[in-house]
């Protein structure tokens, strides 16, 4: 679609472009299709995700992004392609031996069960549980010790999300922002490889949007690598490593993030004959400012009252 972005990288064996070779890819995809009636809702040629950096999938509504991550992580079955995560195979392998190898997602409409708390649902995201198998579970001596450490490890996660004073509260009365961190938190519990994340800031207050952002950003100074899928261009600018760039289901570009969002054909997928608009102001927002003006407010009122 361009033959603007032509510069290397060092995340690039040769030149950037659509579908270029990563020096140390954790995902390689090839041919992935899937249609829809008719509509060919993913149709991706070729593509690689670098290790331990942080990708953002971005494009139109309607380019295809949540259903090639429903694709890659086993919720949705693809009409052709395969794909490999760490070199092993994952096509059409079902989501929940997807996690067991490592690649965990979120999703834009947060998954937790408002019915358990806190605690029970980070409690469900920890894997080798004793307790799930039938014939064990009849044993406590067999699973306690095992509950006692995944209990812990919740606990530490649930306090660096600020969510500890939340652990004994029910999910459902978390706010949209809470359930976010709450999701986020869950999905570290399996010690995953890759962290995908479909909109992580859609619905999110600006007073946590900090926190997530830095959420996101520990995450890879922790050795894991991020794909996330996301609609506001500052935060992407804000946090990416590296871009790619989705339209009518194929990969259009992608680069490092200043190139990619000044782009004219990448604008264009976006904004029609717009070239002169620069893609970070699309939202007309941003949420780092308005973070850092919404905590600046809050101090100032606290201050008022104290």
């Amino acid at each position: 679609m361009s033959d603007t972005i032509t510069t290397t990288h060092p995340f690039v064996v040769g030149e950037v472009g659509p579908g270029c070779k990563k020096v140390d890819p954790i995902v390689v995809a090839d041919n992935v299709t899937r249609t829809f009636g008719g509509l060919k809702a993913v149709d991706v040629a070729h593509v690689e995700i670098p290790r331990n950096a942080i990708t953002a999938l971005i494009g139109p509504n309607g380019a295809g992004k949540t259903t090639f991550f429903n694709l890659l992580t086993g919720f949705d079955k693809p009409d052709t392609g395969a794909w490999s995560f760490e070199g092993d195979n994952l096509a059409r392998v079902p989501a929940f031996k997807v996690s067991r190898k490592g690649m965990v997602r979120t999703f834009q409409l947060t998954k937790s069960l408002g019915r358990l708390t806190v605690l029970q649902n980070m409690l469900l995201g920890a894997r080798k549980q004793p307790g799930e198998n039938i014939f064990t579970a009849l044993i406590k001596p067999l699973w306690t010790k095992r509950e006692e450490e995944i209990t812990a490890k919740a606990e530490v996660l649930l306090e660096k999300f600020k969510l500890d004073a939340k652990s004994s509260d029910y999910a459902a009365s978390l706010s949209g922002g809470q359930r976010k961190l709450l999701e986020m938190a869950r999905a570290l519990m399996s010690d995953p490889v890759l962290v995908m994340l479909d909109e992580p800031m859609a619905g999110v207050n600006p007073a946590l949007t900090q926190s997530l952002l830095g959420h996101i950003k520990q995450l890879k100074s922790e050795g894991m690598t991020v794909l996330f899928v996301e609609h506001d261009m500052h935060m992407v600018r804000h946090i990416s490593d590296w871009v790619i760039v989705m339209a009518e289901g194929k990969v259009v570009a992608e680069g490092p993030p200043d190139t990619v969002m000044n782009d004219p054909a990448v604008i264009d997928a976006y904004l029609g004959a717009h070239h002169d608009t620069d893609l970070g102001d699309m939202t007309g927002t941003n949420p780092v400012i308005e973070a850092k003006e919404a905590a600046a407010a809050h101090a100032a009122e606290r201050g008022e009252h104290s």
